[in-house]
């Protein structure tokens, strides 16, 4: 196999990606940027209808270009990607897509072989900006291969319309599952099960509260531990529309099921209730099979990562992982990584320059 030598490798077109992109720009590292997506957006391209910017959580501008202040009746799904390619043209990205990363192994004269469908690469350095929305993550119950009715994941769901008049069972105790059941709760009946009882905070999301929250993600990754929820950290922002859901009643919480039958779900106590939908809001896992070959995890099940950095494989860095999984956090991580990589490729250049 022919492999095509470069310096640097971006995998992964959304936020940290593009930050990444912009700031080896600026260094001067010659880059290109590899993403899965047919079009720009990354993850946001997939999000429901009914996410309007009014409800997401803050979008930050990435490096160099303001997003502005469009309508926040806009779709999430068309605003965001409409920024990202406006961002791609006016800094003239390298970007190739539809690209798909299927290895990263390591290779001959230090460099790391990326194996792709548009080719093969020997990189001196790769940043690695998958996110985690390619892997929703479905944990096991018992008999849930024998339901009758649908199962859905978050990242399945468009709108509550197409459950109406049906019962849902909603699974999960996150943001995305107060959001997604407010909506569904208006056209159907919904059950609501989580695995821990659910703490809503009060009072705002202080510039503190934030900093402790990424310092102990920071500190798992570190440690090469998974990095956790964000949620079981910061509690459930009760937005005015999950505060409608409250007084109607509708967040009512029962613990986690038993079992899954034919027909709905049982608890250890032998209640049941009747379903005909169960949507798993169950968040989502990096998507790191890729770097499997490289094997990076350690017997805790994480991935060690140092400013961005990889401990087992120091040419390697990722962003969007662990502390800057967040939009903010993607744009220190994007200029952390390519600070790396400017260091690590050309070495002679001064540090801090």
């Amino acid at each position: 196999m022919t492999y095509r030598e470069i310096d640097a490798l971006v995998i992964g077109g959304g936020q940290a990606g593009l930050s990444a992109a912009y700031h080896l720009r600026g260094y001067g590292v010659p880059f290109e940027l590899l993403d899965h997506g047919d079009g720009p957006g990354g993850a946001w391209r997939q999000r429901w209808d009914s996410l309007v910017l009014g409800r997401t959580h803050r979008i930050h501008d990435l490096p160099g270009l303001p997003f502005g202040t469009p309508d926040p009746e806009l779709p999430a799904s068309v605003a965001v990607p409409a920024y990202f390619d406006r961002y791609e043209r006016a800094f003239a990205l390298p970007v190739r897509r539809p690209v798909d990363v299927t290895a990263v192994r390591r290779g001959p004269d230090d460099r790391l072989l990326v194996d792709t469908s548009a080719g093969a690469y020997a990189a001196r350095a790769v940043v690695n900006a998958t996110g985690t929305w390619e892997r929703p993550f479905w944990p096991w119950y018992p008999g849930r291969e024998t339901f009758r009715g649908r199962q859905l994941h978050t990242a399945d769901y468009r709108s509550a319309a197409e459950f109406a008049g049906r019962h849902v069972v909603v699974v999960g105790g996150g943001a995305s599952a107060t959001q997604l059941l407010a909506e569904i709760s208006q056209v159907a009946t919904t059950t609501w099960v989580t695995r821990r009882p659910p703490e809503f905070r009060e009072g705002p999301f202080t510039e503190e509260l934030g900093r402790s929250v990424v310092a102990e993600v920071d500190r798992r990754v570190r440690a090469g531990l998974p990095p956790g929820s964000v949620v079981s950290a910061t509690g459930l922002v009760p937005t005015p529309a999950v505060r409608a859901a409250m007084a109607r009643g509708v967040l009512h919480r029962y613990p986690m099921f038993r079992r899954i039958t034919p027909t709905g779900v049982e608890w250890a106590d032998g209640r049941a209730v009747a379903a005909d939908v169960i949507l798993w809001c169950t968040g989502f896992r990096p998507a790191l099979d890729h770097l499997a070959p490289l094997g990076l995890r350690a017997p805790s099940g994480g991935i060690r990562v140092v400013d961005t950095r990889v401990v087992a494989e120091p040419r390697l860095f990722l962003v969007g992982y662990g502390p800057s999984a967040s939009t903010i956090g993607a744009n220190r991580a994007g200029r952390l990584a390519a600070r790396g990589v400017r260091d690590l490729v050309r070495p002679a250049t001064p540090v801090g320059s």
